[in-house]
């Protein structure tokens, strides 16, 4: 696999990662609930957020000079905890190994965190492989309506009890580093 870097994302890249980081999301979002969606998932603002918020790193993942991907990063105030918030690829370069060589370059740029956490969708079959099978990552547990995320805003939980918005079915994975 060719080298892989992590350069920094400017304020002026967000739109576009934005609309990348969705792009990659589609094809299991549409083969999960078609396309029918009036927004795409994650949305718009649920993105926007975690781009501004405190202490995240929005990152390019870079490959043979161009970028193919982007990854959203925090650590806690020591760095001994990470949360990877979202991380993607382009289409392309799916299957190829450069989204383990970007999780290792994550790591690598982020030595002191020895607990990694993330979260992805039940639906994203592909992810939970990449996290637990290449990743070393293990799931830790499942939210559901009946055991919802602890960060779900009131308004999306009525949403999901009354039938109109989508449930929120997704894992949350750890990876604790031992070196």
């Amino acid at each position: 696999m060719s080298h892989i870097t992590l350069t920094p994302a400017l304020p002026t890249d967000f739109p576009e990662l934005k609309r990348r980081l969705q792009a990659a999301f589609a094809p299991a979002v549409i083969a999960e609930f078609g396309d029918s969606l009036t927004e795409p998932i994650p949305s718009d603002a649920e993105l926007a957020e975690s781009f501004a918020a405190p202490g995240v790193e929005v990152l390019h993942v870079v490959h043979e000079g161009k970028s193919v991907g982007g990854a959203v990063v925090s650590t806690d105030h020591d760095g001994s905890h990470g949360n990877l918030e979202f991380f993607f690829l382009d289409g392309v370069s799916q299957g190829s190994g450069v989204g383990f060589a970007a999780w290792q370059a994550i790591e690598r740029r982020y030595s002191t965190v020895r607990v990694w956490e993330t979260h992805t969708p039940y639906f994203e079959k592909r992810n939970i492989h990449f996290y637990v099978n290449k990743c070393g990552f293990h799931i830790v547990e499942f939210f559901h309506p009946g055991h919802p995320e602890p960060h779900e805003s009131p308004e999306t939980l009525q949403h999901e009890a009354d039938g109109t918005g989508v449930p929120d079915y997704s894992f949350r994975f750890q990876k604790i580093i031992t070196r």
